[in-house]
């Protein structure tokens, strides 16, 4: 595993029996009360992540209110639940039995009322505790119920502590909170920092510290879902590969590799130290591959009051919207594994939120777009039928209530208009036009995410039904969740138990320490030079190999947005140098506009007439009261060339060192719009500096909320360039060939060197005469030179042996370039 190297050193105890002279004065220096409280505090990870959910939440009243009906909500569920099966007499209610005043006179009728159709209390209690399963039932809930009532009692004073610290610290009183935006809370929290000392280990925190904390691991659970790590794709009979992910599948898996008993990682910042090191790597395989297995078996114990559960709560959740709204079903929404699959690295969840919202309304009318001739011509017609009969019962319910009395009637109605709302789906606009390919580019102006074998497919069903995996239906949601107590053990114990040893190499292989933030994905750092793809457009800046490459641009596409969605934050210079690189590429695209067929004209040509972001900045000019001063610098935005000169010609350079903008600057050489927008006018304060507080800039004209827009408009437009740059990048016979070995012959000689009939050095020579050269994973020596022979090697081909010490001019390893 690597280790960053930084500047920082470890705190030397100062223990009195560690000091070389007691009797000397020490001066003592008292902090105030309230910095006292925040300074050098134990669990960071867990402090961050409240005072986000703090904000995201809107503060501490509206949060004990959410956990507190939470817990009325399920005492509810349960205690209703119990009275409808133990307390109702259902022969009164269905009108099988008349009631009488008189239990021995059945020949008296009278009118039915709610009272009659109920047990009386002693009755109802009789029937309770003569249930045995109902007993158990109960007991099973109360347990749970006081479980969570426990727990939200640790959190009221958790988060009256995350109170204490906006209000004291952060200096926001909880009557403005909505009204401060995320960046300027991790700004104030930046600067308390500095002043108090949260984290011992670093001076200064910086934004991706933040990040890091928050989302240490839903970093990694995006790094496993973009390199296939977890097994998530189910064979099905007529219906070939789905995605199965559920919220108790997700929770399953994140109690196995997180914050489970003997998960991989001992605490929340640090992955236990035998996870390290390779030479047990077989033996922690068996141990998570034995834990993947009681956990499984536990969800199968379990399955019957899980399902119970989920039934119970989906009924009282979603009846009456489906009576309200019987299309609400048919509405679509993004899949739990299209967050994972579509989200970037070191995304927060609000930016996700916004980012799929944006590509919500686009990604509908896509996949409305299909319709089949067929199923419109029958839905016509059975709509016509329904509808007829539909039409007659509403009339006679008109002219004569007393036909609701009737039998089934009512039923009927009910009936009849769920069939005409479902058929209605079946049937296409009038102003139906054909465009998916269009649409499906807008889709990726939002999205930002797209397998390769889309790109002019859009028009065809598999395309279509791929893109359903992450865009379901909400009843497929409802669906799937309903089934995943039944389905999550079987995909704990026959699918997740054989990747256990793929697992624990994933946890070695891209892991890194960080000073000041513990163990974290390396995938999370967004390193170019680590785990850049080529095709990519991080070419001569990455020296990754196939293995720790990221799929799917990931690497290119976080950093672009983490870079745009915090200006001040300073990447590394090989980031920085890619991120300037695409930039110019951009700009000489939008140069050489007039003469051919840029990359991202093309791009944008086909997605003008569907996309929100090429109008947005015109938009937000014409509404700002300082449009007149700057306007005259951007060209006519009417056309798609000049829009696009007009997004890129809008940033400003940096301001020079005579300049008096405080704090530190963006990135230089980004030129990123949202940044050129803070740089642009500077509104001066009292003392002649540039005002950079509050919750809006230029004086409290123009609010975050536009920076954010400006901001996800120069994101799209980097990845729609960066999408169609991949698209004309010719493949050539060798990366076909190296993507080959890897998928498949590095997987057998896992399989092999996991069974014992395979050694390093036969891997290496088996890998040349392939033609394929392992790859250089950092180790550097000169000619003659000892190395370490297993570190040369990646690391899911380490074998059992002991390491052995070997010169580069061994004729197994070829892999040092001094040699």
């Amino acid at each position: 595993m690597s280790t960053f190297e930084t500047g920082y050193r470890r705190l030397e105890s100062c223990d009195e029996e560690e000091s070389p002279n007691n009797d000397r004065e020490v001066l003592v220096h008292v902090p105030e009360a309230n910095k006292a409280r925040w300074n050098h505090i134990e669990n960071l990870d867990y402090f961050f992540t409240r005072i986000y959910h703090f904000h995201q939440k809107n503060g501490f009243a509206c949060m004990m209110m959410a956990e507190f009906f939470e817990l009325v909500q399920f005492l509810f569920v349960v205690t209703f639940t119990t009275f409808l099966v133990n307390c109702v007499d259902y022969d009164i209610l269905f009108a099988n039995k008349r009631p009488t005043d008189t239990p021995g006179r059945q020949d008296v009728p009278r009118k039915v009322r709610l009272e009659d159709a109920i047990f009386p209390e002693v009755q109802c209690r009789r029937r309770i505790e003569q249930n045995s399963w109902i007993i158990f039932l109960l007991v099973i809930a109360a347990t749970f119920w006081i479980y969570r009532l426990v727990k939200v009692i640790y959190n009221f004073f958790c988060y009256l502590e995350i109170r204490s610290f906006y209000i004291y610290a952060l200096h926001i009183p909880m009557s403005e909170l909505p009204n401060y935006s995320w960046q300027e809370v991790q700004e104030k929290i930046l600067a308390v920092q500095k002043d108090q000392q949260m984290c011992i280990h670093k001076r200064e925190l910086t934004e991706l510290d933040l990040h890091h904390r928050i989302l240490r691991f839903k970093n990694y659970l995006v790094a496993m879902v973009n390199k296939s790590l977890l097994p998530l794709a189910l064979p099905m009979p007529f219906m070939g590969s789905i995605i199965f992910l559920t919220q108790g599948l997700k929770y399953n898996l994140e109690l196995l590799l997180f914050w489970g008993p003997d998960a991989p990682f001992q605490s929340a910042w640090s992955l236990r130290p035998e996870y390290k090191r390779s030479i047990s790597r077989l033996e922690l395989a068996e141990r998570l591959s034995r834990n993947i297995l009681w956990v499984g078996l536990a969800n199968l114990a379990l399955c019957p009051l899980v399902l119970v559960w989920q039934v119970l709560h989906a009924f009282f959740r979603y009846a009456e919207v489906l009576k309200r709204e019987p299309g609400s079903l048919g509405a679509r929404r993004w899949s739990l594994y299209g967050q994972l699959y579509l989200r970037h690295l070191n995304e927060l969840d609000n930016e996700l939120r916004a980012r799929l919202s944006h590509g919500y309304k686009h990604a509908t009318r896509y996949m409305d777009s299909f319709s089949s001739p067929a199923l419109s011509v029958i839905a016509k017609n059975v709509t016509f039928f329904a509808g007829s009969l539909l039409a007659v019962l509403l009339v006679l319910t008109i002219y004569d209530e007393d036909v609701l009395s009737v039998e089934h009637v009512l039923t009927a109605i009910t009936a009849l208009g769920l069939l005409i709302t479902v058929c209605r789906a079946f049937i296409p606009a009038e102003q139906h036009a054909w465009c998916p390919e269009q649409l499906l580019q807008a889709v990726l102006a939002h999205i930002h995410y797209m397998p390769e074998n889309w790109k002019g497919q859009a028009h065809k069903a598999e395309t279509r039904d791929e893109f359903s995996q992450v865009f379901q239906y909400k009843a497929v949601f409802i669906l799937e969740e309903l089934l995943s107590p039944i389905i999550t053990p079987f995909i704990l114990i026959f699918r997740l138990r054989p990747k256990a040893l793929e697992i624990v190499d994933f946890f070695r292989n891209f892991t890194v320490e960080v000073v000041g933030v513990g163990d974290v994905c390396s995938f999370a750092q967004m390193d170019i030079r680590r785990h850049g793809n080529p095709t990519w457009m991080s070419s001569g800046h990455t020296e990754a190999s196939c293995y720790q490459q990221a799929e799917d641009g990931k690497t290119e596409l976080s950093l672009m947005h983490f870079a745009i969605s915090n200006p001040r934050w300073r990447p590394p210079d090989d980031s920085t140098a890619f991120i300037s690189q695409l930039r110019g590429h951009v700009q000489k695209d939008v140069t050489n506009s007039s003469t051919g067929h840029p990359t991202l004209l093309s791009s944008l040509q086909a997605i003008e007439e569907h996309s929100g972001p090429l109008s947005l900045l015109q938009s937000v000019l014409a509404s700002h009261p300082y449009h007149s001063s700057y306007t005259h610098s951007l060209p006519d935005l009417s056309t798609t060339p000049a829009t696009t000169e007009g997004l890129m010609s809008f940033s400003v350079p940096a301001p020079n060192t005579g300049s008096h903008w405080e704090g530190p600057l963006p990135l230089v050489g980004s030129g990123t719009l949202s940044t050129g927008m803070c740089r642009l006018h500077p509104v001066s304060v009292g003392d002649g500096r540039p005002h950079s507080g509050g919750s809006s800039l230029y004086g409290g004209a123009v609010h975050n909320s536009i920076l954010s827009e400006c901001a996800s408009v120069e994101m799209s437009l980097h990845a729609i360039y960066i999408h169609e740059a991949r698209r004309q990048l010719p493949t050539s016979d060798a990366h076909s060939q190296q993507q080959w070995f890897r998928k498949d012959f590095k997987d057998q000689q896992d399989q092999d060197m996991h069974d014992g009939h395979l050694s390093p050095s036969v891997v290496n020579i088996q890998a040349e005469n392939l033609g394929y050269k392992p790859p250089d994973i950092g180790v550097s020596c000169t000619p003659g030179a000892l190395v370490n022979s297993s570190n040369l090697l990646p690391d899911t081909w380490e074998a059992t042996e002991p390491r052995q010490q070997t010169t580069c001019s061994d004729s197994y390893y070829r892999l040092c370039p001094s040699c």
